[in-house]
């Protein structure tokens, strides 16, 4: 028996949403999903007789809106909610692009926020559900070339904490992912290291046997992520020290 009826998947066109989604689907739920790539949902879809497709953009809180209300209607009451979209462009301080920042913040933040917020009045008055998103490990602290995107991230771990205590006492869970480097479009750009770089499949399948236990942080791999929860409890000069000798070449 599936552990959630319906769930709602934003960014779920690749990636760690796509996973989710074909492994909710493949476990009994109804899962919706939403994208902008309606082509790449519909491939998804095609797979499943339990996937419906929500072509959006999660920079638009109406359409969100809209979403939700008529999975409510349609499909039944949203007990998993997975927001997954996410951008990632490089910071250096040599090509500082603001629009490039700005549009971070839209999608990574702003797009979790717009979801939230269409999907939150309903399980309150349920007072029941599950909320999660992805965040990364990335939101620690600060990296080097990653201003823009770790800030955001930071963001999103926040908004978790802050949230988790305050849906606790209305029945509501709220769990936030925090992967290392996944094989995955975004990171295929990426022209550095990527310590503990994990498969696909095999990230897929740790997010979702960590979300099923419903606990406020699922994380991995475990080695990056120790490394890093280290390094942010360190003084501040020796914390600078360590980031610069690991990822800067002068």
């Amino acid at each position: 028996m599936a552990q959630y009826k319906v769930a709602w998947l934003t960014g779920a066109s690749s990636g760690l949403g796509e996973a989710a989604a074909r492994r909710l689907a493949a476990d009994g739920t109804v899962v919706c999903i939403s994208a902008r790539s309606e082509d790449k949902l519909r491939a998804i879809a095609a797979d499943f007789s339990n996937i419906h497709v929500y072509p959006a953009d999660v920079t638009d809180a109406d359409v969100l809106t809209e979403i939700a209300a008529d999975i409510e209607k349609t499909h039944g009451p949203i007990d998993l909610a997975l927001f997954c979209a996410g951008t990632w462009f490089p910071g250096s301080i040599e090509d500082m692009k603001i629009h490039n920042f700005h549009k971070t913040f839209d999608i990574n933040v702003n797009g979790v926020a717009n979801a939230l917020a269409a999907v939150l009045p309903y399980m309150l008055e349920r007072k029941s559900g599950h909320i999660s998103w992805i965040s990364s490990v990335a939101g620690y602290g600060g990296l080097p070339d990653s201003m823009s995107y770790g800030a955001s991230k930071s963001a999103l771990i926040t908004m978790a904490e802050g949230l988790r205590p305050e849906l606790a006492a209305k029945g509501i869970d709220v769990t936030v992912i925090n992967p290392g480097f996944v094989k995955t479009e975004l990171t295929a750009k990426n022209k550095f290291p990527m310590p503990f770089l994990m498969e696909l499949d095999e990230a897929g399948d740790a997010m979702m046997k960590g979300l099923k236990t419903r606990k406020f942080e699922v994380t991995f791999p475990w080695q990056l992520v120790w490394i890093l929860k280290f390094l942010n409890i360190l003084p501040y000069p020796l914390y600078f020290w360590l980031v610069r000798k690991a990822t800067m070449k002068s």
